[in-house]
């Protein structure tokens, strides 16, 4: 028998309705509670496969973080997880984070987001800019792990690495994985990079190179450009602006060097 035409607009209502009420009781379960909007909601509330897609101009919000996506997916106990895909935003009212991907997977208790595909984090309380292929965002000791592809800007200036690691509360960020970073025209090259993104000091360890620019021609290009392009490399280093870390004894590591 073929429904009237206000039939389905009912019945997706109710399902909203009932789902509404199961995200609440998840919030005092121990998570916060959720709010959601979308074209259209599919959910399934049997005890054990909590499971509910949303589709089509999705958004979600739970405490400070909203979520828009093509397709958004919440599942597990009390719906703490979410997987969403396609033009992915998330932004972090509190933190002042923002993040862009095509797929993004986020934990609700733990805070906790991974984003997969060319991703952007901008930090804006910082004024950073991220960018790499992979990337994990954990809210809740707000650390940054990225890997393959990676590029960082700020200010003056700008970064590449295979992974980075950046502790926003210590304004630490490490490169390793053939890292390289440009400042003022100037680039340096190390098998690890250390950053304090308050200051921009820079700090070398391992096989350490580099070239200085001549301040006198008035080279102004961006830092971002000098990322891209600048290929010349000698064993130059800059006063004042990076220095290499004391070479560690006979069969010791240098502190932090990754195993």
């Amino acid at each position: 028998m073929r429904q009237g035409a206000g039939a389905f607009p009912r019945c997706r209502a109710r399902c909203a309705a009932v789902l509404l009420a199961a995200l609440s009781l998840a919030g005092a379960a121990g998570a916060e509670s959720v709010s959601f909007s979308a074209d259209s909601v599919q959910s399934s509330l049997a005890k054990g496969r909590e499971r509910t897609i949303l589709e089509g101009r999705a958004k979600v919000r739970t405490g400070s973080i909203s979520i828009e996506a093509d397709r958004v997916e919440l599942f597990g106990k009390d719906f703490v997880f979410l997987q969403c895909s396609g033009k992915v935003v998330v932004v972090d009212t509190e933190r002042q984070i923002r993040l862009e991907s095509p797929n993004l997977y986020y934990d609700r208790d733990k805070k906790l987001s991974r984003a997969q595909g060319p991703s952007i984090l901008e930090d804006e309380r910082n004024k950073l800019v991220l960018k790499a292929e992979w990337i994990e965002n954990d809210g809740g000791n707000e650390v940054t792990m990225a890997q393959v592809a990676v590029r960082i800007l700020k200010d003056k200036l700008a970064c590449r690495a295979e992974y980075a690691l950046y502790r926003r509360k210590d304004n630490e960020l490490e490169l390793t994985g053939a890292p390289s970073a440009y400042k003022d025209g100037d680039e340096y090259k190390a098998a690890r990079i250390l950053v304090n993104t308050e200051t921009e000091d820079i700090h070398l360890e391992g096989e350490v190179s580099g070239s200085v620019s001549d301040k006198a021609s008035g080279d102004n290009s961006s830092p971002e450009a000098e990322a891209s392009d600048k290929k010349d490399e000698s064993g130059g280093k800059a006063p004042g602006k990076a220095s290499p870390a004391p070479k560690p004894a006979d069969g010791q590591d240098a502190p932090g060097t990754p195993k």
